[in-house]
C-alpha cells in the first residue's frame, strides 16, 4: 500500500488489525523503520497527524501518539507552524559503510578465553531436547500438582509490600527471610546445622558450582568426579579450569579407595550421596567416613549436591553428608528446581565456617544478587509451612508413578531391560539392557523417532571406567497413564531393533506425554 500524504510517500505501511500488536505500535514501528533504514532522510516533511489518520483509517489519537513517541526518541522535530520533519540527527546514529580491505574469511574468528577454550571442547549438553512433560524425559517435576493458587496469593502480597522493599537491590549473599527460612528447613528436614549467614542464595544450583570452583580452584588443581556423574556440575568445573579426575562409583557410591589411588592430593571432590546421579546408588556410611576423612587429610573440600535428597519412597529421606561432616569440610548445594519448579532459578549453597567471610566478601564485590521478588515469595512459601506441604504431597504422588513404571516395566520390559533393585527415589529410574542386541546408539535414536526422551548412561560418563549399557528414563513428570504408555512404545523399540528393525522404529503408538 503507498499513500500520499502532503507531499510525501509511505511505503508499505501496512496495518494488520489480527495481529496481537497495537495499531499504534505498528504504525510507530513502521515510521521508525522508514526513518532509521534512510526512507525518510533527515529534513523530509512528514504529513500532519490529522492527514496521516485520514490516509490509513486510523484515528487521530493514535497518530498523535505515534509522533509524540517518534519524537521523545529525537527521530522526528516539530516546527512551529511548519509541521513535523525527520530530525536532522536521526541519521547520525546509522551504521556506516565500513572502508578498507575485507578481511578474508578464514580469518574472521571469535577468540575464546584459554581456559573456555579448552573447556568448551569438553562440555556435554546438560539436558536432552525437548525438555518438556513427556515420557521419559529427566529431572522435571511435575508441574500440575503445584498450587500456583497459594503462589499466586503470596506473589500478590509481596507486591503490595513498601516501594522500598519491592524495588530497591537485593542483598547479594541472598534476602534474608529466605536464608533463615532454608535453614530452618534444612535442620528440622535434612539434618544439616547451619545459621543463615552461612545460607547463600544463587540462580540456581549451576552458578553454586561455578561460584565455588572460581573461588576455591587453580587452573589443574585435581578434582575428583564421580563416574559416570551429573554433567551440569561437570561443565561448570571443567570451566574453572579443574583437572576432572573420573572416580567409579559402584553400590555403595565413589569409591574413595580408588580415588585416592588416582589422585590423593584432591582439591575438591565433587559428590551425590543421598542419590548418585545418575546410577541411584546410596553413599554407604563407610564411603562417607572415608570421605571425610580424605578430605581433612588433604585440607580438600567436599560439593555435596543433594539435587533431589528429599524424594526418597521407602522411608525417610538419607541423612545428608553435610549433617556428619565435624570437619568443615563440606560445602552443601541445593535447588527449588525439583522440588519446587524449574522456572524459579533458585538454588543455594551452604558454606562451612571458615569460608563464610569469603563468599560473603565476594557476593559484594562482583554479584548483583537474585531477583528479590522471588526469594521473598518462597521465604514466606516456606515460613507458612506450604512447602513441607508441597513436598509431603509430592512425594505420594512420585512414589506413585515410580510403582506404575515398576508395574509397567514388568510387564513389557522382562527379558529386554533390567531394573536395578536398589531403593526407588529422585526422578529417575535407571534400567540396563538385558539382550545383547540392544545398544544405546541404536535404542536413543529409536526412542526418539517414536516420540520418547531417553538418555543413555555413557552419556553421563567422562572417563575410561567401564559403564553398563542402559537407560535413564525420569518417570516424574507424567502421569501413570502416560508412563504405562511410554514402556509399551519402548518395549516395541527395544523389540525393534532386536529383530533388526531399529531403522524404521514403530510409530503406531501415540507420543507418551499428558493425557489428552
Amino acid at each position: 500500500m503507498v499513500k500520499r500524504s502532503s507531499g510525501e510517500l509511505l511505503f508499505d505501511l501496512r496495518i494488520d488489525r489480527s495481529l496481537p500488536a497495537s495499531v499504534t505500535l505498528q504504525v510507530y514501528a513502521a515510521l521508525r523503520g522508514l526513518i532509521l533504514a534512510g526512507d525518510l532522510p533527515a529534513g523530509r516533511r512528514l504529513p500532519s497527524s490529522r492527514s496521516l489518520a485520514l490516509d490509513l483509517d486510523i484515528s487521530r489519537t493514535t497518530a498523535v501518539a505515534v509522533y509524540d513517541r517518534l519524537l521523545s526518541e529525537g527521530l522526528i522535530e516539530a516546527r512551529t507552524g511548519s509541521g513535523s520533519y525527520v530530525s536532522a540527527q536521526a541519521g547520525t546514529d546509522l551504521p556506516q559503510e565500513i572502508i578498507g580491505v575485507e578481511p578474508p574469511p578464514e580469518t574472521l574468528t571469535t577468540r575464546l578465553s584459554t581456559t573456555i577454550g579448552a573447556a568448551s571442547q569438553r562440555f556435554r549438553q546438560r539436558l536432552p531436547h525437548p525438555h518438556q512433560p513427556r515420557a521419559f524425559v529427566t529431572g522435571l517435576p511435575d508441574f500440575d500438582s503445584f498450587p500456583l493458587a497459594i503462589w499466586a496469593r503470596l506473589t500478590a502480597s509481596h507486591w503490595r509490600s513498601t516501594r522500598g522493599r519491592i524495588l530497591g537491590y537485593t542483598e547479594p549473599e541472598g534476602d534474608p527471610d529466605l536464608r533463615r527460612a532454608i535453614a530452618d528447613h534444612l535442620r528440622a528436614n535434612r539434618g544439616v546445622s547451619c545459621d543463615p549467614e552461612q545460607v547463600f542464595i544463587t540462580a540456581g544450583a549451576q552458578q553454586a558450582f561455578d561460584l565455588i570452583g572460581r573461588v576455591l580452584l587453580n587452573p589443574g588443581d585435581p578434582v575428583w568426579f564421580e563416574n559416570p556423574g551429573a554433567i551440569g556440575a561437570r561443565n561448570s568445573l571443567i570451566a574453572c579450569g579443574a583437572d576432572l579426575v573420573p572416580v567409579p562409583v559402584d553400590h555403595e557410591g565413589l569409591d574413595v579407595g580408588e580415588g585416592l589411588a588416582r589422585a590423593p592430593a584432591f582439591r575438591l571432590a565433587f559428590v551425590t550421596p543421598s542419590h548418585q546421579h545418575p546410577t541411584g546408588a546410596e553413599m554407604s556410611l563407610a564411603r562417607r567416613a572415608a570421605l571425610l576423612r580424605a578430605a581433612y587429610d588433604c585440607d580438600g573440600w567436599i560439593v555435596e549436591d543433594d539435587y533431589d535428597g528429599e524424594f526418597r519412597y521407602d522411608g525417610r529421606p538419607l541423612p545428608t553428608l553435610k549433617s556428619a561432616d565435624r570437619a568443615d569440610r563440606v560445602i552443601y548445594v541445593g535447588t527449588f528446581s525439583k522440588n519446587l519448579f524449574p522456572a524459579l532459578r533458585l538454588g543455594f549453597y551452604i558454606a562451612p565456617p571458615p569460608l563464610v567471610d569469603v563468599f560473603s566478601h565476594l557476593s559484594r564485590a562482583f554479584l548483583q544478587g537474585v531477583s528479590l521478588d522471588s526469594q521473598a515469595v518462597l521465604a514466606r512459601f516456606i515460613a507458612e509451612g506450604h512447602f513441607a506441604t508441597h513436598l509431603r504431597r509430592m512425594r505420594e504422588i512420585y512414589a506413585a508413578r515410580h510403582n506404575a513404571f515398576t508395574d509397567a516395566a514388568a510387564a513389557r520390559l522382562t527379558g529386554l531391560m533390567a531394573l536395578p533393585s536398589r531403593p526407588v527415589a529422585g526422578f529417575h529410574r535407571i534400567a540396563t539392557f538385558a539382550h545383547p542386541a540392544l545398544t544405546e546408539t541404536g535404542v536413543v535414536p529409536g526412542c526418539e523417532a517414536a516420540g520418547l526422551v531417553v538418555s543413555g548412561l555413557d552419556r553421563f560418563r567422562f572417563g575410561p571406567d567401564p559403564c553398563p549399557a542402559g537407560l535413564v528414563l525420569g518417570v516424574t513428570a507424567i502421569p501413570p497413564r502416560a508412563i504405562q504408555r511410554g514402556v509399551d512404545v519402548l518395549a516395541s523399540v527395544l523389540e525393534a531393533q532386536i529383530s533388526g528393525q531399529i531403522s524404521s522404529p514403530p510409530g503406531s503408538a501415540r507420543p507418551p506425554g499428558r493425557p489428552a
